[in-house]
């Protein structure tokens, strides 16, 4: 046979309570084993039903509760949620969407990444490589030489006012220009302005 009560007290760290029977007389021992494993702990002041036993020790305590709060277990486990305790439908359905998310982005940037044409291999530079090409033959010096930085630094290893202006502008490292005028050599080879 059933009865009915409230659940006058809970000790939810100990694990049990007292029920104030409905038809009235001494509160009730309940244990947390009793109840139904819903995943909610039960409140004080809650109305519930259950079956008359005796416990271990052979005193009376109430067995095969059900809460009648709220109703079905399902509402009664939607009713009794912490606000702390997260919502588990919910939250998997935004872990499914993030997740979905992530893997079309990866999928798209594979994608992307996989319709890229492959780099040419960078080919190893030389000095050659970055030099400008020569000069015209016609404002190459008189000299069978041709324009090339070969090492030469100085004024005094140049042929021409126009060698000394190519490797001025070509060739690092010159010391051709001691007024940083732009002009090369300007006592030995590029006297005038219209020197060659």
């Amino acid at each position: 046979m059933r009865y009915s009560g409230t659940l006058r007290t809970w000790h939810d760290e100990r694990g049990f309570g007292f029920i104030a029977p409905t038809h009235g007389g001494a509160e009730l021992f309940v244990h947390i084993s009793a109840l139904p494993r819903d995943g909610t702990r039960p409140t004080a002041g809650e109305k519930i039903s259950y079956e008359l036993g005796r416990g271990k020790d052979g005193r009376p305590q109430a067995l095969k509760v059900q809460r009648e709060v709220v109703g079905s277990p399902a509402r009664n486990r939607a009713m009794h949620k912490t606000p702390d305790e997260p919502r588990r439908g919910g939250s998997l359905l935004l872990k499914g969407l993030a997740l979905c998310t992530l893997l079309a982005t990866l999928a798209y940037g594979l994608n992307h990444y996989r319709q890229q044409p492959p780099a040419a291999p960078l080919a190893a530079s030389t000095a050659a490589d970055l030099a400008p090409p020569p000069a015209a033959t016609a404002s190459a010096p008189a000299s069978d030489r041709s324009l090339l930085c070969d090492g030469r630094k100085h004024c005094s290893q140049m042929t021409s006012c126009t060698e000394a202006k190519y490797f001025l502008r070509n060739c690092p490292g010159t010391q051709m220009d001691g007024n940083n005028d732009g002009v090369p050599c300007e006592q030995q080879w590029c006297t005038s302005p219209f020197a060659k």
